[in-house]
């Protein structure tokens, strides 16, 4: 509601072992090491409002994460496995709408953004 998205779009969430993310992450990004989460956007718009004009399925994008990071990180940080897919998901999704971590400035409006939206969510550290 807050992203002023005008129609219901879909987002493919895809979730993989560190192998497949891995090997995604060297592809996409030339890293070759598993991370947490990818984002693949259908879309490429930025802007604060997101608006899908004759596109058949209305798919913004595919998320993928890593389940074995996922773990992991749940236990790192001290919270529920649920509470770490949850954030993984809310932060591909953001990624999808254009947020990124890019340089200070927009890592502070996207967290801030993301602890928002887990926040309304009842998800909790």
């Amino acid at each position: 509601k807050k992203e002023k998205i005008k129609r219901n779009i879909e987002i493919n969430i895809v979730f993989v072992d560190d192998e497949k993310i891995c090997a995604l992450n060297k592809e996409y990004r030339n890293i070759d090491k598993p991370t947490d989460v990818l984002s693949f956007a259908l879309l490429d718009k930025t802007s604060d409002e997101i608006e899908i004009k004759n596109f058949e399925f209305n798919t913004l994008g595919d998320i993928y994460i890593s389940v074995d990071r996922a773990k992991e990180q749940a236990l790192l940080y001290g919270h529920s496995f649920l509470r770490e897919i949850v954030f993984l998901a809310v932060h591909g999704t953001l990624h999808l709408l254009g947020y990124s971590h890019e340089n200070k400035e927009k890592e502070k409006i996207m967290f801030s953004k993301q602890e928002e939206i887990l926040n309304e969510c009842g998800i909790k550290r």
